[in-house]
């Protein structure tokens, strides 16, 4: 999946583990509505150091997977989303990131597919 959107707050990386590290940032989309959208992304591992080159306030598109995990607590079980970013690029014509070529050689139908939100969408999904 794919978003675009103003870069509007980046984490420093946490480690939580000694194999595994993490960096959360926070996309603002939507922003020309009067109902802004302030999205977060996780971003993992050697990828952490993608976010170093992006500043605050400036336009990004990012790419994403949706991951969703199950958790049984004493509570009882509960759902997690992460909205985990593989790649970031500069929009307008800018540097875009080194990850940018992990892509390299898929055709048009292999690509993530692109997720444009508005209010004024209506898709009448079949189902």
């Amino acid at each position: 999946m794919e978003v675009t959107g103003q870069l509007k707050v980046k984490f420093d990386t946490q480690k939580v583990s000694e194999k595994f590290q993490k960096r959360d940032f926070v996309l603002a989309t939507d922003l020309s509505t009067p109902y802004p959208q302030y999205v977060s992304f996780q971003i993992t591992q050697d990828k952490c150091s993608l976010l170093d080159q992006f500043n605050e306030g400036e336009e990004i598109k990012v790419q994403f997977n949706l991951r969703g995990r199950e958790w049984n607590g004493p509570q009882g079980i509960r759902y997690f989303n992460t909205l985990e970013a593989w790649r970031l690029e500069r929009v307008g014509g800018g540097q875009s990131s080194p990850a940018q070529n992990s892509n390299a050689g898929m055709n048009e139908s292999t690509k993530a597919p692109v997720f444009n939100s508005s209010i004024s969408d209506n898709d009448d999904l079949p189902f």
